[in-house]
């Protein structure tokens, strides 16, 4: 992997003064502050745009541009970062689980990173949405791990471990992953599928999620809402695509593609929810 031409602007954008060393509560205050600084956002795909996965592009759009992005993305930009502080660490692939049985094999379309510290391995993940951990969790263990928000946990069947959320007193498989090594032409063919057939859950879709302390706050098209740890969700439908614009921008911090169809493309979204009631 090549090397990150913007570590300064994408530590300052972390609010680091200086790189910090590589340790655990590195890795912990990294995950946490990146997971709430920048979105997880799905413009590029909603409308139709390609998505390049070369880091130079992932710099531009994410730390010069003021966009979010996907875990091809966001994963590959926090592996980049880690690499340059001095982590052992590297790319992992998996398969989304979240909404199905947990045991199904879907195509391989989540990338997250395996970190090493101490002889100790750990996953982290700034990619996956709204259900996004927001600390790393230690891959060889089975007991449930407090994070920043949730308890997380993870299963290890016939060589591929589940992780888990505990949403509502209830676990929730999220993803299914190994440990193969992967390349650049791994994480290319992933995203080609995610971002151009028409089956995938992001092609003219819209997907958004971005944390803060205490709370998780989610759109999926023209559904808002807000996941508190403490409270039950609030819930919304965005009624019009001047709302969902005040609402990328000023909540989940997104600075806004100029794009001649953006509007319209939200706009359609606004109109498709209210035909489903």
């Amino acid at each position: 992997m090549t090397s990150l031409t913007h570590s300064r602007v994408y530590l300052q954008r972390l609010g680091y003064d200086a790189p910090p060393p590589p340790t655990l509560q590195t890795l912990r205050d990294l995950q946490l502050r990146h997971v709430c600084t920048f979105a997880f956002e799905s413009l590029s795909t909603l409308l139709r745009m390609p998505v390049p996965i070369d880091l130079p592009s992932v710099e531009q759009k994410v730390l010069l541009d003021g966009r979010g992005g996907y875990c091809y993305e966001l994963n590959q930009l926090f592996l980049a970062l880690l690499l340059e502080l001095g982590f052992d660490a590297r790319g992992i692939t998996g398969w989304v689980v979240m909404g199905g049985p947990p045991d199904a094999r879907t195509a391989r379309t989540h990338r997250l990173s395996l970190v090493t510290l101490d002889s100790v391995r750990y996953i982290s993940d700034v990619g996956f949405g709204g259900m996004v951990p927001s600390s790393p969790l230690r891959l060889d263990s089975d007991a449930p791990q407090a994070t920043a928000h949730e308890p997380y946990r993870l299963t290890l069947k016939e060589g591929h471990y589940t992780l888990w959320a505990q949403v509502a007193q209830a676990w929730r498989g999220l993803y299914v992953f190994d440990l193969q090594l992967q390349t650049d032409i791994d994480y290319e063919v992933g995203n080609w599928y995610v971002s151009t057939n028409p089956h995938s859950p992001f092609v003219g879709q819209l997907k958004a999620a971005l944390l803060a302390p205490g709370k998780r706050h989610t759109l999926a098209n023209a559904h808002y809402a807000t996941h508190y740890l403490d409270r039950p969700s609030e819930k919304r439908a965005i009624e019009s695509a001047d709302q969902m614009l005040a609402l990328l921008r000023d909540t989940f911090a997104i600075r806004l593609p100029d794009h001649p169809q953006l509007h319209a493309a939200l706009e359609g979204l606004v109109l498709a929810q209210s035909q489903e009631y």
